[in-house]
């Protein structure tokens, strides 16, 4: 049974960081195209970040580009995004996403369509 888990949300102030971890099991992350997507109360689902599986050709939507970054540990079988300079907008339940035919699309597109999610972390901006 495949499951995806997230940790490492949190509150923080803004301009603040935190780096959000997904582990995997049940399937091998460096295997798979991974990505992170965000949801914040009253508003759709955003796509944040990608990374591929070929050579981990990294993507990232346009509002957190600079700023958030995702890299992936295949020794350890997680993938992380690193977030810096939060801001009050970045606050939403963030998602790891995965299965085994999921693609980055490329050019600040996101797949949502994926068999595997994970439950879901909170990120909280608050001064």
């Amino acid at each position: 049974q495949v499951q995806l888990v997230e940790s490492g949300g949190g509150a923080v102030q803004p301009g603040g960081s935190l780096r959000l971890s997904c582990a995997a099991s049940g399937i091998t992350l460096n295997a798979y195209a991974i990505g992170w997507f965000r949801q914040a109360p009253g508003k759709g689902r955003e796509g944040v970040s990608c990374i591929s599986e070929l050579d981990d050709t990294a993507d990232y939507a346009d509002s957190v580009k600079g700023r958030f970054t995702i890299s992936r540990d295949s020794a350890k079988n997680m993938v992380y995004l690193q977030m810096n300079d939060l801001k009050p907008e970045d606050a939403a339940v963030y998602y790891c996403v995965t299965d085994p035919d999921y693609y980055c699309p490329g050019a600040g597109n996101f797949e949502p369509r994926a068999s595997y999610w994970g439950q879901g972390i909170q990120v909280t901006i608050s001064s």
